[in-house]
């Protein structure tokens, strides 16, 4: 990892995952919203993939992207397969406040568990911190029908606006990435015919 300027490990979130001895720059892997929404400063962006985790819409989301009386659907990393996105060097000086941020971005309701993870780049291997899904959590959603995932995505709206954006919001940002994702892009096309 690179080197940054000091900063205090002690004002990282509860919880944060592993050690950190304050001056070393960290990654954080990428593979929905985050991408074309980081919400943190960063250093460098590299495309990347991991292995052992596929991007899946697989998690109920009552906050961001739906509501309680009517859920709206979000990325997870689920297991099994590879997934190709998007890592971020985040300097040393601003991880405690990136991390403060993430940490309230994503872990709302135990939904993800953070991991460090090797990231493999055009530029060579890194390890990362992703946020997989937690398939025990009450909000994962991997078997829902596909005619009810497609009513959900075009009708779900949250306090981080609709389902349908954040969909092909993702869907655009991996093509101008140049990241092809077969499932999703078949998603896009079945709900772009229904319009």
């Amino acid at each position: 990892m690179a080197r940054g300027r000091a900063a205090s490990p002690a004002a990282l979130p509860e919880g944060f995952p592993g050690f950190w001895n304050g001056t070393d720059d960290l990654w954080v892997f990428a593979y929905g919203s985050l991408i074309w929404r980081p919400g943190f400063p960063w250093q460098e962006r590299r495309l990347a993939s991991i292995h052992g985790y596929h991007r899946s819409l697989c998690l109920w989301s009552r906050h961001h992207r739906g509501s309680d009386q009517a859920p709206g659907l979000v990325f997870g990393l689920d297991r099994g397969g590879c997934c190709r996105g998007v890592v971020f060097r985040i300097g040393a000086a601003d991880v405690p406040a990136a991390f403060s941020a993430l940490w309230e971005r994503e872990m709302i309701g135990g939904a993800y568990t953070p991991r460090w993870l090797t990231c493999h780049s055009e530029q060579g291997p890194v390890t990362g911190l992703a946020f997989l899904l937690n398939r025990a959590c009450a909000d994962y959603a991997g078997n829902v029908a596909e005619e009810r995932r497609l009513d959900i995505i075009r009708t779900a709206v949250g306090r981080s606006g609709a389902c349908l954006e954040y969909v092909l919001e993702t869907d655009r940002a991996l093509r101008d990435h140049g990241i092809s994702d077969c499932r999703l892009g078949e998603l896009v096309q079945r709900l772009a015919r229904a319009f």
